[in-house]
């Protein structure tokens, strides 16, 4: 290679991160604000962008000295970037949960955390106490009148959409057992079978395990009123935390995992670090029939599904007798280990998840994997309205280099047909939490609207709000945020029109 191709190869070539530039977005947040107008860093917001991007996420990492084993055991908190009139406004409150507001009172940790968090007092102290706290960290969605804050092991809280004030444990009018693990990954149907509804899923683990498919109403004085309502049983545990709709399926990927519930009791391990593994078992496609669909009152299908592990589905649709289902792979469960770090953690020790889509015969049972993108990605999303259709165009947060693990620092908006691509970068020293699709108002071209990501800037220590342009990432406008915000897990848009 010759001196001027190869000083061009380095300057094209992603240069490495800096850990401290991406751990530093990990810290508590100090303040709740209400209403705050965000400062423009450059650019102008779109006129056109009217309605509310929810974030919800560990908003609280470290008590009394001590900080979590895992950022997924830190306390949830919501923040809103309120957009009207080519301005944002910020808000942001933890949510005022039973053990957070125990544990505000001691100024330490009194419950263990799922992800390895223990009390402090060592193993006498966390041995055969099994209570988990209810954290409400992972999910914010709007229903009616209501903001619910999801964790999937609990009733989600019912919050004030505009104060977010927190009102306390809901059971969507009576829908919900107390205490009813119900999912963080809600799916919101655009009205495939004339009504627009909220699918979502209750699962209760064991040798055998069963899942509670339910629909709520969406629209008008009905919203949050369950409209369809299933439980299916099936053999194995259970490990569940997405799956995918199409106007007459609900599909779910088992995954192979066991769970060793020893170290737990035992206190030496969180409840997820229990969870392994299978390597001589195969992972189970689970599709169950829609009560609003074709298929109505038939039993589910059970396909096997390829090797791997997937936490989230970009989408699913149906073409004649297949089911085409999108997904993003990993080769092995990623977990941190009790002696591990999170702030400290080694990229290319952990799996890398790729975008693959598989084609499942109802049939024959066949099914045909491809990879669609073998870049790491994550947050892989759809416009909402081609949920559960075949959409052309997807987007997601990626790392910067193009093979292997490493932190979402780029957007990617890929086409699904073509494999052509579009990326947007944060910089070497920007960080990305989940992008979020929101469609541009009476316009029917599916990649017209805009991405909105928060991100962290390693370099000023700060969190921006972005707005891009879903047809070609162009950057329209960045704002600062007026608090340092952790990295989050997930959000939603609730348009104001």
């Amino acid at each position: 290679m010759s001196k001027s191709a190869l000083k061009a190869f380095k300057e094209k070539a992603p240069r490495k991160f800096d850990q401290q530039d991406w751990s530093s977005a990990y810290c508590n947040v100090e303040k709740e604000l209400e209403n705050v107008p965000l400062d423009l860093i450059k650019g102008e917001v779109p006129q056109e962008l009217f309605g509310t991007l929810y974030r919800n996420g560990p908003g609280l990492l470290e008590r009394g000295g001590q900080w979590i084993h895992h950022p997924f055991d830190g306390d949830g908190m919501i923040s809103s970037m309120r957009f009207a009139n080519g301005k944002v406004n910020f808000s942001n409150r933890f949510i005022r949960t039973q053990a957070w507001e125990e544990e505000q009172k001691a100024g330490r940790f009194l419950y263990r955390g799922v992800f390895g968090t223990n009390k402090s007092g060592g193993l006498i102290a966390n041995i055969f106490d099994l209570r988990l706290k209810n954290i409400a960290n992972t999910n914010v969605v709007k229903l009616g009148n209501k903001l619910l804050a999801l964790w999937e092991a609990a009733n989600p809280h019912a919050l004030d959409p505009n104060s977010l004030e927190t009102f306390g444990l809901s059971s969507l009018n009576g829908a919900l057992a107390p205490k009813e693990a119900l999912s963080a990954h809600p799916r919101f149907d655009p009205g495939h079978n004339n009504e627009p509804c909220m699918v979502t899923y209750s699962v209760k683990t064991g040798p055998k395990s069963s899942i509670r498919l339910m629909e709520f109403a969406t629209e008008n004085n009905n919203a949050g009123n369950i409209i369809s309502d299933r439980k299916d049983t099936f053999n194995g545990f259970a490990f569940l935390h997405d799956f995918a709709i199409t106007p007459n399926w609900a599909i779910f990927l088992q995954n192979s995992i066991s769970f060793n519930p020893i170290p737990f009791i035992l206190g030496q391990k969180g409840a997820a670090q229990c969870l392994s593994s299978q390597k001589n078992t195969q992972g189970k496609f689970l599709l169950i029939p829609r009560n609003s669909g074709v298929y109505a009152g038939e039993n589910p299908k059970i396909f096997d599904a390829p090797s791997g592990f997937v936490f989230h589905h970009l989408n699913a649709w149906e073409d004649k007798n297949e089911v085409i289902l999108e997904s993003i792979y990993y080769n092995d469960f990623p977990s941190i280990g009790p002696k591990q770090d999170f702030r400290n953690i080694d990229f290319k020790a952990l799996p890398e998840g790729q975008l693959k889509r598989c084609k499942i015969n109802l049939s024959s049972g066949e099914i045909k994997t491809t990879t669609l993108s073998e870049q790491c990605c994550e947050f892989a999303m759809v416009n909402p309205n081609f949920l559960g259709l075949k959409a052309r165009y997807s987007w997601m947060a990626t790392a910067q280099k193009s093979e292997g693990n490493g932190p979402l620092q780029s957007i990617k908006k890929l086409d699904l047909i073509t494999g052509n691509n579009y990326s947007w970068s944060a910089g070497e020293r920007g960080f990305i939490n989940e992008p979020l699709f929101v469609p541009k108002e009476y316009s029917n071209t599916e990649d017209d609207g805009w991405v909105l990501v928060v991100i962290w800037n390693g370099e000023t220590r700060s969190s921006e709000l972005v707005v891009l342009n879903a047809i070609d990432l162009e950057e329209k406008a960045v704002l600062k945020l007026p608090i340092n915000h952790p990295y989050g897990l997930h959000g939603s848009w609730a348009s104001s029109k």
